[in-house]
């Protein structure tokens, strides 16, 4: 079985057909993203009613009329032009990553393979998933909090006028942003499956750990400490998780005979 697991039964291959083979990976993944990009910015009016939707819900709740300005004659195209970009990277992403793993995977042994595929799958998902999370659960709180330094009736009125391009830069920031982190698991576990990173070295510098987390949330999340306290929170769970997975995965995948483990053991 072992041996089995050694092969990796592909022919191989000269520099130019190499080559060419990354020419058609990168070709499909061009085509992808290009028709993914016309389709999107058909429709981008109603995506960015979609990304606006929470800071919508949060101006109406105040008694607001939801309403975004903009004040170059170029800054709703170029803005729409975002949208579809930002779009299409996500709707892409899946093909994308599977052309990367069409022209990787011939390379790779067939126990590589099977190791390697299910952080693959598990990639977008995650991507996904904080992104939806960033959407459904932060924004409404983030939103809610900004908005609460309008103020009316005094000497001089407080009022927001958000503009369509900073919105839309705020919202695709805070999207990768989380979509980042969720890849945290992701990072280590694949890291501590190799044996670059093992559950002892990541408990030891725990404590140093935290702190990093704190300095990205700083980087990554709005100047105000609340949403960094929320993205430094949701760092430290995500690494929590990592360790876990790490001292799971760890075993499984270290090339050790039975006697060097007994000997470890011992």
């Amino acid at each position: 079985m072992a041996a089995t697991d050694d092969e990796i039964n592909d022919k191989e291959m000269p520099l130019l057909e190499h080559l060419g083979e990354l020419r058609r990976r990168l070709i499909w993944s061009a085509a992808t993203f290009l028709v993914c990009f016309v389709a999107c910015y058909h429709f981008a009016p109603r995506i960015y009613d979609f990304l606006a939707a929470p800071l919508a819900h949060a101006l109406e709740a105040q008694g607001h009329k939801p309403e975004l300005i903009y004040t170059a004659l170029y800054e709703a195209f170029f803005t729409y032009v975002k949208v579809a970009v930002f779009a299409a990277a996500f709707i892409s992403f899946p093909v994308v990553a599977v052309q990367i793993w069409l022209f990787v995977a011939p390379g790779l042994y067939k126990r590589e393979k099977r190791a390697l595929l299910p952080f693959l799958i598990a990639t977008p998902i995650l991507f996904f998933a904080g992104g939806a999370l960033a959407y459904y659960v932060f924004f409404p709180v983030a939103w809610k909090f900004f908005l609460s330094f309008q103020q009316s009736g005094g000497s001089v009125d407080i009022e927001l006028l958000p503009k369509v391009a900073d919105y839309l830069n705020i919202v695709m920031k805070l999207i990768f942003a989380f979509g980042l982190s969720f890849e945290l698991p992701v990072l280590l576990t694949l890291l501590g499956k190799v044996g670059i990173v093992s559950y002892a070295m990541l408990k030891k510098y725990r404590r140093y750990a935290y702190v990093g987390c704190f300095i990205v949330a700083a980087v990554m999340a709005p100047p105000d400490v609340p949403s960094q306290c929320i993205m430094a929170g949701l760092l430290i769970f995500l690494f929590e998780i990592s360790l876990f997975l790490v001292r799971i995965v760890e075993p499984k995948y270290e090339d050790e005979t039975e006697e060097d483990k007994d000997a470890e053991h011992a």
